[in-house]
């Protein structure tokens, strides 16, 4: 069974810090309803194509269900009140003041649920003089120290590729929200989560802050790609593509002598400038020449199965047409495949996590509207007719 079955949940979120949270948990069988707007939905759905359903609102809404109300009317947020009780669970990522003018903040909602679990993302939480700004995945990493510690030594912060900010605050929530679930199920009472995006991204600093020395009186310094006496770093690779670059990096004495063997450079153990951590570090750029010129031998896949196979711990670079393509991924079954309504079949990542009593299959992410008359009819009873009514007064909006 999966292993949330039973776990519902009233799915406001939009974007991807909150959409991030809920496909994890409908992943692991929790039953999702995703509440939008009657006129463009989730704003994920538009980016970067215009359309209602872009690559974007699929990769962070699977396994969903869309309801369409109007919470502008009364007459929807009478709906969604409704709808309530039949949840454990809601959750909005709205920006600060929207959920209260919306009506569905905590004590509205505790009013007609008692038992409800409500879960609130903010950019900097509902407290302290930042409350009220808003904010955006790179917003949270700025104010996290990420910007900070990524880019060369002497070069301007950079923006991180990957988007922490958002999913990185929405698994966080995810385990709050299965916390206060088991412990509603030991109590009977539900609670409020609230969670910061700026606090969040902290806990993926904690490595570097420990760097820094002096308990947060002392800066982390950017270290661009390399850190320690290494070898360390990426090395390029034929053939001499932009993303043609192998990362490795050496921790042990172990790694070291096995690097120095699989390159036939075993000299280098012996060698006065490398013999060291510290020997290396100081002669990083005569290191670094010397491996380069035997990655450069070799793509960028064959350094990492040489390598890799010896026991030095490295990979290629990986691009995001690689990641569908990678032999690895494709023989754990990663890549999952869904029918979009207009491609045809189309690949998606999967979801790291494998619970070995838990299966829940893949499905694509719902049309705006999809599930508005299978929900209103399953859980309120409406009929046909009252469907009708609701939609020609803007109420709803059916697939």
């Amino acid at each position: 069974m999966p292993a949330l079955d039973g776990l519902r949940i009233l799915d406001m979120t939009q974007y991807e810090a909150g959409t991030s949270c809920t496909q994890a948990l409908a992943w692991m069988g929790a039953d999702v309803v995703k509440i939008e707007s009657t006129t463009f939905g989730d704003p994920g759905r538009g980016i970067a194509t215009g359309s209602d359903y872009s690559p974007y609102f699929c990769n962070w809404n699977a396994n969903k269900k869309s309801v369409s109300l109007n919470l502008q009317q009364e007459a929807g947020r009478d709906l969604l009140k409704k709808l309530l009780p039949a949840f454990d669970v809601f959750i909005e990522n709205y920006g600060p003041g929207v959920a209260e003018r919306l009506g569905v903040a905590y004590e509205d909602l505790k009013a007609v649920h008692p038992a409800v679990i409500h879960a609130q993302i903010r950019g900097f939480g509902d407290s302290g003089p930042y409350s009220q700004y808003k904010s955006y995945d790179m917003v949270a990493q700025a104010a996290s120290g990420a910007f900070s510690i990524t880019g060369e030594p002497d070069g301007p912060p950079l923006l991180p590729g990957p988007t922490f900010g958002d999913s990185g605050t929405g698994v966080q929530m995810g385990m709050a929200i299965l916390a206060a679930y088991v412990q509603r199920l030991r109590t009977g009472e539900g609670q409020h989560i609230e969670i910061s995006m700026q606090e969040a991204m902290t806990y993926f600093m904690r490595t570097r802050i420990s760097f820094a020395g002096e308990w947060g009186k002392g800066v982390a310094p950017r270290a661009g790609n390399s850190m320690g006496s290494g070898p360390t770093g990426l090395y390029p690779c034929k053939p001499f593509g932009s993303n043609d670059w192998l990362y490795l990096i050496t921790v042990t004495n172990p790694h070291w002598d096995a690097l120095c063997m699989t390159i036939d450079r075993v000299d280098m153990v012996a060698d006065e400038r490398f013999s060291t951590g510290i020997a290396r570090m100081q002669n990083g750029p005569a290191l670094y020449e010397e491996i380069a010129t035997w990655t450069r031998e070799h793509t960028k896949h064959e350094a990492m199965k040489i390598l890799g196979e010896a026991g030095v711990p490295c990979s290629a670079t990986l691009d995001t047409k690689d990641l569908y393509e990678d032999p690895h991924l494709q023989a754990r079954d990663f890549i999952q495949t869904v029918e979009h309504p207009e491609l045809g079949e189309v690949p998606l990542l999967g979801w790291a996590p494998r619970l070995s009593n838990s299966e829940v299959p893949f499905e694509r992410a719902p049309l705006l509207g999809e599930h508005t008359e299978d929900v209103l009819q399953g859980e309120l009873g409406l009929s046909s007719e009252d469907l009708a009514a609701l939609e020609d007064r803007g109420v709803i909006r059916r697939a």
